[in-house]
């Protein structure tokens, strides 16, 4: 591994545990950034990485941003995160998902686990016969909440894209708004429904470039490859699948006023904020747009801890204020000449006592 406690991404975290279990091929990472406000929540991730220190990083940072996520969100609970190291086959067995439950459990519900990339509801059943300390449970019945959040975070992320064009653009409507949609799995395809509900002209993309096209059949949208989706010219690019793309090749090919989407830790490093007010891009902070999956299931997981369950109108109630604590952000970004990367992580570390 890295030696990450003296790089860049390691921010003081509270705990970084390897876990390691032969017998069923486990590797993971358990990272737990911030426990002030409560346990740390987070889901996790199944990935096959170029290199451990790889992992190691994507844990450190994705943590990290939970901390920011579950504080912003007005939730009580910290942020933590774990992934699970895939093996060439990605070979997810069920005695590597038992093992991977008995690490929760053995931190005593210090860190409470959900979906991430690579790992469903299924996977959560599973890891949920081993430790209590798991969220993101099928649903009771259709008023409740659980199982896969991706909706919810879809949900949110429309809610601040429209929020976003009338910010920057002064648009009430999305009709005929240009947006480039990266990524068409469970979320960004959630979000490229919403928009095409309301009219809005769409290009997508995705590395699976079938499932872009299966999709854009559906909405009467356009298509590109996955190398070419950030240099479409449009009035919102949603990044929605992995992180750190907005990296000074990424910034300068960008043709769009406005960037908001749901993929965790967007901007390379803290400079690429200001980087994009420079060229006057107005950004979303990935940590506040992308709150309604964790907002789902840790009102889930609250609920369930005290014997009862949360109803869906009450996720929606809370997805409806993430417009709003974005345009208190852009606000403030305005008024202090801040990026509003920087304005929303001073807002969230006070929040969090750092």
């Amino acid at each position: 591994m890295d030696a990450f406690w003296t790089g860049p991404d390691f921010d003081d975290h509270e705990l970084v545990q390897l876990v390691r279990d032969p017998v069923s091929g486990l590797t993971a990472i358990i990272a737990l950034h911030s426990t002030h406000l409560g346990p740390g929540a987070g889901g996790t991730r199944f990935w096959r990485y170029a290199a451990p220190g790889d992992a190691m990083r994507d844990a450190l940072r994705l943590s990290r941003g939970m901390s920011y996520k579950n504080a912003m969100a007005g939730l009580p609970v910290g942020g933590g995160k774990a992934v699970i190291l895939a093996d060439a086959a990605r070979t997810k067995s069920p005695a590597l998902l038992a093992a991977f439950g008995d690490a929760v459990e053995a931190l005593g519900g210090r860190y409470i686990t959900a979906e991430d990339v690579g790992v469903n509801e299924a996977d959560m059943v599973a890891i949920a016969a081993r430790t209590a300390h798991v969220t993101g449970l099928p649903a009771s019945d259709g008023a409740s909440a659980g199982g896969d959040p991706g909706p919810f975070t879809a949900m949110g992320v429309y809610l601040g894209i429209k929020a976003a064009v009338g910010w920057a653009l002064g648009r009430e409507s999305m009709k005929g708004v240009h947006v480039a949609v990266q990524g068409s799995g469970s979320v960004g395809g959630g979000v490229a429904r919403l928009l095409a509900r309301d009219g809005a002209k769409l290009t997508l993309a995705d590395i699976d470039a079938h499932r872009a096209d299966a999709l854009a059949r559906d909405l009467g949208a356009e298509t590109v490859s996955a190398n070419a989706i950030m240099d479409v010219a449009c009035d919102v690019f949603s990044p929605n699948a992995l992180g750190a793309i907005l990296d000074d090749a990424g910034i300068a090919r960008l043709q769009a006023p406005i960037v908001a989407g749901a993929a965790n830790n967007q901007l390379a490093r803290a400079g690429h904020g200001p980087a994009l007010a420079a060229r006057s891009v107005l950004y979303a902070p990935d940590y506040v747009i992308n709150a309604g999956g964790i907002i789902s299931v840790t009102l889930e997981y609250l609920a369930r801890q005290s014997g009862g369950h949360c109803e869906v109108a009450e996720v929606h109630r809370r997805l409806a204020e993430i417009p709003e604590r974005l345009t208190r952000i852009w606000d403030a970004a305005r008024c202090s000449g801040l990026s509003p990367d920087a304005v929303a992580d001073a807002m969230a570390q006070k929040l969090i006592g750092r």
